[in-house]
């Protein structure tokens, strides 16, 4: 089934407002089809042949079982998934890491469900062995991802840095190869899965200290709509993690859970 996304079924959308809709209407009823977006996240949201697959599909799907609620899954470039949620034209935004600025934007669920590590990549015949001060990364040419969050002490000092801005692991990737960055910033399990795609194994390499910790979690519109549709979720999701299921879900799919 193809969703439209003419801007009067925008409006709809918006007007709408979340599952909580789906609590408030009439016995008999049929609950709203929840809309849920988000980007290529290896082993935790792909689309492949037109099917959705990975760890946050799944969980969505037990939850949406349990609470009888129709769920739409859509994918979309990162910064974009991130919009449709904070204006409230999509339901549910898969995987965001905190920060400062999407708690503005976004409400998060009570507990996260996956969480990576962040590194920064070397080509292997210039190797890098960061020390952990930021004081040492001026003068290198580092690349990141559009709207991935890094941390709060990378921040901070990314005003003394030389960073620039591409739009995928791909595209940063072969950046770094080609010799136009000396660093990539990036999370283990989103960038393994493209060293071989593009044959750089061996080429590139991680410098082993870890930039930061980042966990992921489902968030919402941060609108008092969506609050009564959030905490059937969190209810639910917390139950499933209690169970063992997303345990066992994690080992099963190889990514990390807190």
């Amino acid at each position: 089934m193809k969703r439209s996304n003419s801007p009067v079924d925008a409006a709809r959308r918006a007007l709408l407002l979340g599952a909580a809709a789906a609590l408030a209407l009439p016995a008999g009823a049929a609950p709203r089809e929840l809309l849920v977006v988000g980007a290529h996240f290896a082993r935790v949201y792909e689309r492949a042949n037109g099917e959705f697959s990975g760890m946050a599909v799944e969980i969505i799907r037990a939850i949406a079982g349990e609470l009888g609620q129709p769920v739409y899954f859509e994918l979309y470039p990162w910064a974009r998934a991130q919009s449709m949620v904070a204006q409230g034209q999509a339901d549910i935004l898969v995987g965001p890491y905190k920060s400062p600025e999407r708690l503005e934007l976004f409400t998060f669920s009570e507990r996260p469900f996956y969480q990576d590590q962040m590194v920064f990549f070397s080509r292997s015949n210039a190797p890098f062995a960061w020390d952990g001060s930021y004081a040492s990364l001026r003068g290198k040419r580092i690349v990141i991802i559009n709207g991935w969050a890094y941390g709060d002490e990378f921040d901070a000092a990314r005003k003394d840095l030389l960073v620039s801005v591409t739009n995928s692991v791909e595209s940063a990737l072969t950046m770094l190869s080609h010799g136009r960055v000396d660093l990539f910033a990036s999370n283990v399990r989103n960038t393994e899965p493209v060293v071989p795609l593009l044959a750089l194994e061996g080429k590139v390499v991680p410098v082993g200290r870890t930039i930061c910790l980042q966990r992921g979690f489902f968030a919402f519109p941060r609108r008092p709509e969506y609050d009564v549709m959030r905490a059937r979720f969190d209810h639910a999701f917390n139950a499933y993690v209690d169970s063992g299921e997303l345990r066992k879900l994690g080992k099963r799919l190889n990514v990390q859970v807190p």
